[in-house]
């Protein structure tokens, strides 16, 4: 499974990808959408589309991840990452790819243990967990974090849908 992580944002939407193979991760790429603050917003909007749209037509992941906005005192502010949210959104689903959603919290606790980890903390993990991997900035760290908490949650996903189909083959069985 090839999993795309998205941390969005409006100047700069990290992304990253892995490819998830029964428990073994490894690192396919990361990088970083940027837009231009001189440009309108539609402008920058649709510059991060196109952006996130190439890096899906050159990767060709399986699914997508995307990271939870939270809601911060400057409602503008908010506002606006919640268009550029959308946009990290759309990419994915215009495509057909199935989306999991994560809040920050459950993406650091996935990834270091502890829902409220330092940045540096997350970054360290993730240089254990994908050994010689070259990280291209926060944002880009951030986006291969939500990927490795989606494969963990497709994962148990998988294995509870498993255990439940051999429940109810073994059910069907006792009632011939």
């Amino acid at each position: 499974m090839r999993v795309l992580g998205i941390d969005p944002g409006l100047r700069n939407m990290g992304w990253g990808i892995i490819d998830v193979t029964g428990p073994r991760i490894s690192h396919v790429a990361n990088g970083i959408c940027h837009s231009d603050a001189t440009q309108d917003l539609a402008q920058r909007l649709l510059s991060l589309f196109d952006q996130l749209s190439d890096v899906l037509h050159r990767f060709a992941p399986d699914c997508a991840a995307v990271e939870q906005t939270f809601v911060n005192k400057d409602a503008v502010a908010t506002l606006k990452l919640g268009q550029a949210r959308a946009v990290a959104l759309l990419v994915p689903a215009q495509a057909g790819l199935p989306i999991g959603e994560y809040a920050p919290n459950a993406v650091k606790k996935a990834v270091v243990g502890v829902g409220h980890a330092a940045k540096q903390q997350v970054e360290h993990m993730i240089k254990l967990q994908l050994p010689n991997v070259t990280l291209n900035g926060p944002d880009a760290v951030d986006a291969l974090a939500i990927a490795i908490c989606h494969s963990h949650h497709a994962q148990s996903s998988n294995r509870l849908t498993a255990a439940l189909a051999k429940a109810d083959a073994r059910a069907a069985g006792s009632t011939r």
